[in-house]
């Protein structure tokens, strides 16, 4: 777009203007502060009040308390509203929605909101250097950063629209209304979106008509053609076609919703509809119907069905399936590393690949393997072992036996794969609210994936440490490595995993005036980001310790356990290619080519697939690192 510098045709009433700045066809202008070579064409209205908050939940001078902007996040009956403000991470949204059983940290965190402000009125809006905006209606009370693209937009109300250099800059198209928002940088709002009282974080896309009400939208996370209320949303989401969240959402990030996928909305109950809440990676599948109030652990996916109550599923990396004819639940512990590894495995690494934050305040967890599955693993594992002891009792007659032996029972049949393992009843129900049975089929061979993946866990948080510490013997190795905690509970905190008791002593540390502000808060993160890998090693020898029930690792041991990580490694890549080599292979999948040539040209070469040959040549180089460190150590 080419058009001269100046001021033409246009109303303007108290503005400041920056260097080479168009201003062309705007019917109406008053107290906006604009930088450096901006473009202003085509705009109806474009004002700022005199007491414009910019999209902040403030309440200036002389206004009265009614007129604050909360987000109701997670709840449809504004129970764990929050107070929006420009820079809120997610884990400040998680805060404050979580403890509402704190009033002294809630008014604290009130507070220090407010003092990050001032009430005082007339600050004027501002378009900053390089903008452009264009064949836009109304503009009122937004706050624009630098670079940013507006075109088209129907409605832009009391926002901050943060933008800048780079990956940075942030663009807003045609049909658009947003009132009462933060837009975090680089983000992209396209084609009839329409959101009230959100926070979109950096990185983050609303496409296709998208709705977004009462929600808080992590890092990098795309919604389009949806519907989105009362949730919030951890980074990496993805939500295309046509889906809805339509009761109160907690999503912990790395989700994933198929067409079709309807979460909520009954309300035919008492109240209003409850709480979703479902760990990282969740993955409903087509036109999945769920009950409100559901807990998932991190990695589940449900098969396409219609499921009518309450799920509170505690095993991660299941498949749950719904089993009309039998009336049954069906839980798949394990299915992710059995049957669909290319998905997980590529899942992780694009994560990693598309975040383009510039300031990464919160370190974000994108390993599927990580201190918050593998604890669900630990417990998933005494878990199957109990069912499994339960169901010897049941077959041999002796019910009444202790806790403990039937832990130890099931554990030996585990380990061996008895036939009496491989379905599994859940006799008391805690994971469905019905009266129908519960299964848990393929219980053994997840039982021993899950073991192996507690090694291999162990095994790469160890070689990480010796990589990283220069370690050069088996000596220096004894010497740093940290003595292992009891298994830690971790808490994931905006997508950022942390101890529970760093965390308890944040919310102590606010409520005692120790922390006074945001800032404060987001240093917290960042220490507790910076010493994050040395947490996770010794989170990883405890539960390494805990399942062989040893006290230290020696050589010998620790020559097994580089070896059992080959292994593992050899086995992850294989099953990647393997996963994904079924879209080659199957002739259901091949019936729609004339033959091998059209396919390829279609789907492209399987030998020439980049994602797995790189995993390869990672495997390669992950072979020759533990290799070589084995011999530096085995010889010192």
């Amino acid at each position: 777009m080419t058009i001269p510098v100046g001021l033409y045709n246009s109303n303007i009433i108290s503005c400041d203007f920056g260097d080479n700045v168009v201003v062309d066809n705007v019917n109406y202008m008053s107290r906006y502060i604009v930088g450096d070579e901006v473009i202003l064409v085509n705009i109806n209205e474009m004002v700022t009040s005199n007491k414009a908050k910019f999209g902040n939940g403030l309440v200036k001078q002389g206004e009265d308390e009614s007129v604050r902007v909360w987000l109701e996040l997670c709840n449809e009956n504004a129970g764990r509203k929050i107070i929006p403000f420009n820079g809120m991470q997610p884990g400040d949204a998680f805060l404050w929605s979580k403890y509402r059983d704190d009033e002294l940290l809630l008014n604290k965190l009130k507070e220090i909101t407010e003092r990050k402000f001032t009430t005082v009125r007339g600050f004027y809006g501002k378009v900053g250097n390089r903008t452009v905006i264009k064949n836009t209606a109304s503009i009122k009370d937004v706050f624009i950063g630098e670079d940013a693209y507006i075109k088209g937009a129907n409605k832009l109300k009391n926002l901050t629209i943060n933008s800048g250099g780079g990956e940075g800059r942030t663009q807003i198209g045609e049909g658009c209304e947003l009132v009462n928002g933060i837009v975090g940088y680089g983000c992209r709002i396209f084609y009839g979106v329409k959101a009230v009282r959100f926070i979109t974080s950096s990185h983050s896309q609303l496409k296709y008509g998208a709705r977004l009400l009462n929600s808080f939208l992590g890092y990098n996370s795309t919604i389009s053609c949806c519907e989105v209320l009362n949730s919030l949303i951890f980074s990496s989401h993805e939500q295309h076609h046509n889906n809805s969240f339509l009761c109160a959402s907690l999503l912990y990030g790395q989700s994933n919703l198929a067409a079709g996928a309807t979460l909520g909305s009954n309300h035919n109950s008492r109240g209003a509809d409850g709480e979703f809440v479902a760990g990282r990676g969740f993955w409903p599948g087509l036109c999945v119907s769920i009950k409100h109030n559901s807990v998932f652990a991190s990695f589940t996916i449900l098969a396409k069905g219609d499921y009518t109550a309450e799920l509170k599923i505690p095993i991660p990396f299941s498949l749950i399936s719904n089993d009309v004819s039998n009336d049954k639940l069906v839980v798949m512990p394990a299915y992710w590393f059995m049957y669909n590894m290319y998905a997980l495995a590529r899942n992780a690494w694009k994560y990693v690949d598309r975040d383009k934050r510039v300031e990464r305040i919160q370190h974000i967890e994108y390993d599927i393997l990580a201190p918050d599955t593998i604890n669900e693993i630990v417990d998933s594992i005494t878990l199957l072992e109990e069912l499994a002891g339960k169901a010897w009792a049941k077959q041999e007659g002796v019910l009444s036996q202790t806790k403990e032996l039937l832990i130890a029972k099931g554990k030996e049949l585990l380990i061996e794969n008895n036939s009496i393992c491989d379905e599994l009843e859940v006799e008391e129900n805690t994971f469905e609210n019905s009266k129908r049975k519960v299964v848990i089929v393929k219980a053994a061979r997840a039982y021993n994936l899950f073991r192996q993946l507690i090694d291999f866990y162990a095994a790469y948080q160890i070689l990480q440490f010796i990589q990283t510490e220069n370690i050069e013997n088996t000596t220096q190795f004894n010497k740093l490595l940290p003595a292992p905690a009891k298994q830690t509970e971790w808490l994931n905190i905006g997508g950022q995993l942390i101890l529970k008791n760093n965390v308890d002593s944040l919310k102590t540390k606010i409520k005692t005036d120790k922390i006074k502000s945001w800032d404060e808060v987001h240093k917290f993160y960042k220490a507790v980001g910076n010493k994050y890998a040395k947490d996770k090693l010794q989170h990883a020898l405890a539960c390494f310790y805990q399942l062989h029930q040893i006290k230290k690792i020696d050589t010998n041991l620790l020559k097994m356990l580089f070896g059992e990580a080959i292994s593992t490694r050899e086995w992850m890549v294989k099953n990647i290619a393997a996963s994904r080599e079924k879209d080659y292979v199957s002739e259901f999948r091949k019936m729609v080519y004339d033959n091998d040539a059209e396919m390829i040209n279609v789907l492209g070469n399987f030998k020439d697939n980049s994602f797995i040959n790189d995993q390869k040549k990672k495997l390669k180089v992950f072979v020759k690192t533990v290799n070589d460190i084995q011999k530096k150590m085995l010889k010192n």
